[in-house]
């Protein structure tokens, strides 16, 4: 888990890392990190699924995660009734599409997406300037996609055998071949797969969501090959349906992550920056 303290221009002060165990073991260690510090505010972007309804007797807690030592644990009451200050909470794909939209490479738009592709597969989506919750929060990486033909590899997602995460985050990548990601950079075939479920993932996104700019981050996104043959192979699968000036340049449509890997603390200081609104 990654603690900073920065200020309202986004500007990183302070960073540490600190080892996820048990709540139990780590928690103290986050808040003790904070303590003394004299901060205004925190914002908290947190693996889920966690309870986000301002009105649910759980807000605040990280519910049915795979990560059981963390179920069900109240880990926005635990900072707040610890330091005493307002408390911003939302997912930590929700935290780097707000750093990206509010400091990086979305600032001026009204509607983007940052997706995660790494050990797993995650969205944060901006719509109309607001980060979109309903229901629970996005679960992107869970959209089912049309697997290739000689494809034969399952998939490794316990729930779904032909989701965008199980087919194509690291794991997926390493279960197929045999070789971590880092390993293959030279492989094409495993790059030209590896695009073609990433692009059938930002049509459908582009399609539902209207967006204005799809911002890729994330392990796997390392591989910079990856940028020309996922726009070629979008353009392909889009086939000309839209015609809007977004989709004239993709080159400036689909894009890297613009904050040196940062955008998710620099985030959840804009989560900080709106809880302290909410209380003033």
């Amino acid at each position: 888990m990654v603690c900073a303290i920065g200020n309202e221009k986004g500007e990183i002060l302070e960073q540490i890392s600190i080892p996820t165990e048990t709540p139990e073991l780590t928690v103290p260690k986050l808040i003790s990190f904070y303590q003394d510090k004299g901060i205004e505010a925190l914002g908290i972007g947190c693996f889920g699924p966690i309870d986000l309804n301002r009105g649910s007797n759980t807000y605040g807690y990280i519910t049915t995660t795979p990560k059981l030592a963390w179920q069900n644990y109240n880990i926005t009451g635990a900072f707040e009734k610890a330091l005493g200050i307002p408390v911003g909470f939302d997912t930590d794909v929700n935290a780097s599409v707000l750093g990206e939209y509010t400091w990086g490479i979305g600032r001026g738009l009204n509607s983007c997406i940052y997706i995660t592709i790494g050990t797993g597969i995650g969205t944060g989506i901006i719509v109309d300037g607001r980060l979109v919750h309903g229901m629970l929060h996005p679960e992107g990486g869970h959209i089912l996609l049309h697997k290739l033909p000689g494809d034969d590899y399952r998939g490794f997602c316990p729930f779904h055998e032909n989701c965008f995460e199980g087919l194509a985050a690291g794991p997926a990548i390493e279960g197929r071949w045999g070789r971590k990601a880092g390993e293959l950079s030279e492989e094409s075939r495993v790059w030209e797969l590896e695009a073609e479920y990433i692009a059938q993932a930002l049509v459908n996104y582009t399609c539902i969501l209207s967006l204005q700019r799809i911002i890729l981050g994330g392990g796997v996104m390392h591989q910079k090959q990856l940028f020309p043959l996922i726009r070629s192979r979008f353009r392909e699968l889009l086939n000309g349906y839209l015609k809007t000036k977004e989709l004239e340049d993709l080159d400036s449509f689909i894009v890297p992550q613009s904050l040196d890997d940062k955008q998710g603390i620099m985030g959840a200081l804009k989560l900080g920056l709106m809880a302290l609104e909410r209380n003033t």
